[in-house]
Order: structure tokens, then C-alpha cells, then sequence
């Protein structure tokens, strides 16, 4: 009964925070806050389908929970760093998995933060150009306009029913 009741006060407990109604130190920021932000972060992009495969990034390890990093940089403010690894070093849609990140977490996060999405260090053969694409407001605007382009993101990014 103790095992029980420790759970769900743990489980409450970050229901709470995540929610922003505890009023405890958590609420407050630092790591925990932090950390708390980068599952929620992780929760949102984990689910997001590949462009060729019927996987999502979670289940081809394209995404970790380690690779979601989140820094507090004002009050109730978040500098959100996303580190990917694609499958193979010349993964002809890492511009494209980077688009769909980028735009899922537009959509979802639920707090004020800024947003930067790298491919990780040495796992991809073009990650610098990639790199500048993927975090430059008016080319992924641009992208964004492109129908076909549009089309295939929102089917990645579409939570499966």
C-alpha cells in the first residue's frame, strides 16, 4: 500500500509541476524544472514519423531523451537544443526530419522558449549546411510554402490515431 501511495503522490507530483501548479521549489526553475522541460520536450518529437519508413524517429533512435537539452533564459523562458542523429551519414532527408522537429515544436510547446536543432557532431556528411537550414527562420518559412513539402511534414508530424 506504501509502494502504491508513493507512486501516485510522485506521479501527482509531476503532473503538478509540469502544469505549473505546484508551487513548491520546483516551480521556481533550475535543473529539475529544466529536466522536467526536456521530457516534455522529448514526449512531443518522439512521435514523429520518419519520411520513408513507418517508424517514428523514438523507434529508429533518430531521437533520445538524451539528445533534448533545455536551458532556462529568463523568467519562464527556455533555450530548447535538439541534437539528432540520422540513420546513415548521407541521409538525403536530414534537412527534412530537422523541418518536421522544428515545426512540431512550434506547434506543441506548450511554454515560451527560442528553438536550435543541429544534426549531432560527425553523424552526418553535410550536418554544417544542414545545420544552417534548419535554423534559418526564412528558409524553413519558405519550405513551409512548398505544398508538397507542407504536405509530407504535416504526415509526419500528424499524432497517429
Amino acid at each position: 500500500m506504501s509502494l502504491v501511495s508513493g507512486l501516485l503522490s510522485h506521479t501527482l507530483g509531476r503532473v503538478l509541476r509540469l502544469s505549473g501548479l505546484h508551487s513548491g521549489d520546483h516551480a521556481q526553475g533550475g535543473p529539475a524544472m529544466e529536466q522536467d522541460r526536456a521530457l516534455e520536450v522529448y514526449d512531443i518529437i518522439r512521435t514523429i514519423r520518419d519520411p520513408e519508413k513507418p517508424n517514428t524517429l523514438e523507434e529508429l533512435e533518430v531521437v533520445t531523451e538524451s539528445c533534448v537539452e533545455v536551458h532556462e533564459i529568463g523568467e519562464d523562458e527556455y533555450l530548447v537544443i535538439i541534437r539528432f542523429t540520422p540513420t546513415v551519414p548521407h541521409c538525403s532527408l536530414a534537412t527534412l526530419i530537422g523541418l518536421c522537429l522544428r515545426i512540431k515544436l512550434q506547434r506543441c510547446l506548450p511554454f515560451k522558449h527560442k528553438l536550435e536543432i543541429y544534426i549531432s557532431e560527425g553523424a552526418h556528411s553535410t550536418e554544417e549546411d544542414i545545420n544552417k537550414q534548419i535554423n534559418d527562420k526564412e528558409r524553413v518559412a519558405a519550405a513551409m510554402e512548398n505544398p508538397n513539402l507542407r504536405e509530407i511534414v504535416e504526415q509526419c508530424v500528424t499524432e497517429p490515431d
